[in-house]
């Protein structure tokens, strides 16, 4: 259960006589905020589970609570009904935290800026915006949809990488198994006849002795270049180096920019049409691509913004984003619909990704198959090589 910040030492007052006409002409904001006291709305980090709250919880929240509020239902009750339902109790914990804050006096915005964790900036900005211009209910709606496919996509490109990583590991551990502990009895059956065994064979025979004699060490260096790997890679100039690297290797470089073009285009829509300010959306935007050289080029586009440029023109001369990217938002920034054209470029990029996906694990299954059978045909045959010439052997 996660640790509650309470907006006071106890209940809120009970509502006076005739505040339900004010309550109604503000749904989406507790009356009283002139009461509300800055420390009640400080920031709770530390949600346990949140993770798991933001991929399984989040969409279909905000999918309840937008039909609710559209149906003119008060914000507190709505999330009263949606504490209900919830069956994650970090996540009851959550909205019990939102309801205290909306009943202390805080919009809705800012009771999500309690929770980071479970809330990105991306939430919190769209929501504010939605609020000030009173549709907040529309906004929820399209943050619903727009958490959607992007968990849509998500899940597509992980089941398109789990069942390769799924045969490289259980290919690494049958062959890991075979070397040491079945190639040393074939070792024994041909060490008494004191014959030089075949290239391959010796070869197995030498990297079984060197997996009995020193595996543990050789698997503790392999972790610890793992761990060593993985935190430079959490490091900006390691983040940055990888996704470089990523955008430049064949096939899966092309696969990364499609994705996170997709992202960029999507998040970057869905905050124009929720009226945040295109600076304002480029650096919320520039963190949802998931892609650290995006991110980079991103927010030094929006310097360029601020001089007076449009974004298609600070974004051209970097060949990280396709150039029907580029013209297709020159296009809405003519007409004025560049939000439009945006969405229309995330759902391009979506179908182009899932076809690419498609077309990638249908070429991966009998490449990953005949990987297999190599990896075990090759210790097979290496340990039969000298059966093949027992007869010479034994004569010898």
């Amino acid at each position: 259960m996660c640790a509650m910040v309470r907006s006071g030492t106890g209940k809120p007052p009970p509502p006076k006589a005739g505040a339900a006409p004010a309550q109604a002409a503000s749904r989406f904001q507790a009356p009283d905020a002139a009461k509300a006291k800055p420390q009640e709305h400080r920031r709770s980090d530390k949600v346990v589970g949140a993770a798991k709250i933001r991929s399984k919880e989040l969409s279909p929240f905000s999918r309840q609570l937008s039909a609710m509020l559209l149906a003119g239902m008060p914000i507190i009750q709505s999330l009263d009904a949606l504490q209900e339902q919830t069956g994650d109790k970090n996540f009851k914990s959550v909205i019990l935290g939102l309801k205290t804050a909306l009943q202390s006096g805080a919009s809705f915005s800012e009771s999500l800026q309690r929770y980071p964790a479970v809330f990105d900036q991306l939430y919190i900005n769209m929501v504010k915006a939605g609020e000030s211009g009173g549709q907040l209910g529309e906004t929820v709606a399209r943050l619903a949809g727009f958490l959607e496919s992007t968990a849509r996509l998500t899940r597509k490109v992980k089941s398109a990488m789990t069942y390769p990583v799924i045969v490289l590991c259980l290919s690494l551990a049958i062959a890991i198994a075979m070397i040491t502990f079945i190639v040393p009895v074939f070792a024994g059956m041909f060490k008494d006849f004191r014959a030089e065994l075949p290239a391959p064979t010796q070869f197995m025979v030498n990297l079984s002795g060197i997996l009995r004699s020193y595996g543990i060490f050789m698997a503790l260096g392999i972790a610890g270049i793992v761990v060593a790997f993985k935190k430079w890679k959490q490091t900006a100039a390691g983040a940055l180096a990888m996704a470089r690297f990523a955008l430049k290797f064949p096939i899966i470089g092309e696969l990364v920019q499609k994705i996170a073009t997709s992202r960029f285009a999507r998040t970057f829509a869905q905050l124009l049409k929720s009226g945040v300010p295109i600076l304002r959306a480029m650096e919320i935007v520039s963190g949802a691509t998931g892609n650290k050289l995006f991110e980079k080029i991103l927010l030094e586009s929006r310097a360029i913004i601020e001089r007076g440029e449009t974004l298609s023109s600070a974004l051209a001369p970097n060949p990280c984003f396709p150039r029907l990217l580029i013209h297709m938002m020159s296009a809405g920034e003519k007409t004025g619909k560049i939000d439009e054209m945006m969405q229309n470029i995330a759902d391009f990029y979506d179908d182009e990704v899932e076809t690419m996906l498609d077309g990638l694990t249908s070429l991966i299954e009998p490449l990953l198959m005949i990987f297999l059978g190599l990896i075990i045909g090759s210790i097979v045959i290496s340990m039969f090589l000298p059966i093949f010439k027992m007869g010479e052997i034994v004569a010898k």
